[in-house]
Order: C-alpha cells, then sequence, then structure tokens
C-alpha cells in the first residue's frame, strides 16, 4: 500500500522540520512494505528543507499538483499564456500582493511578516525575480480576500483554494490538485492511504482507499475518520501495520 502525506498542519508543523517521532513512523511504513510520498501546497523547493536528506528519494507531489518529484527530476503543470496574462491584469488592476512560483525560481512582493514567507525558499537555492522574468508558472498565491477578486478568478481556467484565516486565495492550473499529481507518479484512486488537514486535501480524501483528517477542519467531513496533532504519530503505526 502507499501511504501519502500532507506536510503543513499534518506532519510538520510551524514550518519546523518533521520531528524524530513523526520520522520514526513514517520509517514504521516502508519496514511494514509500503511505500511513503509527500503531497503539500508547497513547490518542491520548500519541501525538501523539512525533511530528512534519507527521504529525498521519495516520491513527491508539491504545488498542490502542479509538480512532481521523482529521483531528483521535478516536473511541472503551467499555467496556459492566455491565463498567466489574465492573472497579471488582476494583480495590477487590484494592486494586489503576490507569491508567484516557477519551476525553481519565484517572484514574492508580499509582507515578510507573513508565515508564507518564513518558508519561502530557506536553503536560498532560487531567485526572487521580478514576474515578467519568470517563465513556466505553475503556481499563484494571491494575498486577499476580495470577493470580487474571487468571482473574477472564478472565471478563469484554473483550480482555487481559499484560506481565509491566512488571507490568501491559492491557484494552480485548471484540473490541477494533489490526486492529479499522483496519477502522473502512476498512483490511482484507492490504491493509498491519505493523511491531510486542509481544503487542498479534499480530493485527496475522496480518492483514498482509506483517509485520516489531523486536526478539526471543515475537510474531515470528507475523511474517514478525525485525529488531533498528538495523536498522528501512533495513528501512522497503527495504520501501516494494519494494512501491510
Amino acid at each position: 500500500m502507499i501511504f501519502v502525506f500532507d506536510l503543513d498542519g499534518t506532519i510538520c508543523f510551524k514550518g519546523r522540520p518533521l520531528t524524530e517521532e513523526i520520522c520514526a513512523a513514517l520509517d514504521m511504513c516502508t519496514i511494514h512494505g509500503h511505500e511513503v510520498v509527500f503531497a503539500s501546497a508547497r513547490p518542491i523547493r520548500d519541501m525538501l528543507p523539512v525533511l530528512p536528506k534519507r527521504y529525498y528519494h521519495y516520491r513527491m507531489v508539491g504545488g498542490n499538483g502542479a509538480f512532481t518529484f521523482v529521483k531528483g527530476d521535478v516536473q511541472l503543470q503551467s499555467f496556459s499564456e492566455q491565463t498567466i496574462a489574465e492573472l497579471k491584469t488582476i494583480i495590477e488592476k487590484y494592486n494586489l500582493q503576490y507569491l508567484i512560483d516557477s519551476d525553481w525560481d519565484y517572484s514574492f512582493t508580499g509582507e515578510e511578516s507573513h508565515p508564507i514567507y518564513q518558508n519561502l525558499d530557506p536553503l536560498k537555492t532560487a531567485t526572487n525575480k521580478p514576474l515578467t522574468e519568470l517563465h513556466s508558472i505553475s503556481k499563484a498565491v494571491l494575498f486577499t480576500n476580495n470577493e470580487e477578486i474571487k468571482e473574477h478568478l472564478k472565471k478563469l481556467p484554473v483550480t482555487l483554494y481559499e484560506h481565509g484565516d491566512e488571507g490568501l486565495i491559492d491557484i494552480s492550473p485548471q484540473n490541477v490538485h494533489k490526486v492529479a499529481g499522483l496519477q502522473r507518479l502512476g498512483i490511482e484512486p484507492n490504491t493509498y492511504i491519505a493523511f491531510g488537514n486542509d481544503q487542498n486535501d479534499q480530493e485527496l480524501f475522496q480518492h483514498a482507499h482509506y483517509s485520516v483528517c489531523v486536526g478539526n477542519h471543515d475537510v474531515a467531513q470528507f475523511a474517514n475518520e478525525q485525529i488531533m496533532v498528538e495523536d498522528v504519530p501512533q495513528r501512522i503505526k497503527q495504520l501501516a501495520k494494519k494494512f501491510s
């Protein structure tokens, strides 16, 4: 069986690297013969710093499905040129702050005090470039909760995830989500166990063989069970044994 783990709020907390307790639980999965896959809203660039290097050969999905990572090779799904132009028009019209990712580099104009900045390229392997210099744009975060802007975005061929508590809208190319990313890795629905905690894990839960929501979140309605953060390591071990 394949075990798919979201990172932030699921097995990674406050942007810090995985704890030894979490790593021991993940290692238990492999001991029981399961494959561990990571699937995050972060681009691959920002996933690697919170993972032990011994996990760098694991398969990964990043950017809510926009990126896949296999043996050091990053592949991505990009917005069309027309969609990029329309996003730029919205950004300029409303004078929005943003974080926009390409395959590795990015363009960030938000406040450095925002939590998302704390997790942005911590190893300093990328370059913050002007938006006009980015190519193959694969993910956009707009720092706004404006309803009028949301209505504009809903008319575009994109996938939206709203994070009202963080004051941002997460945007991916149309039909790009974590399950689509898994499928590009050859991982089909109903063949994996999923752990997640956020709106962007809904598809992951709905197509899982079994799913676990970490914490008290609305997306729990789509999961098979809901657990608290402190119970995560033990539940991983239990399910690894159960499905072996």
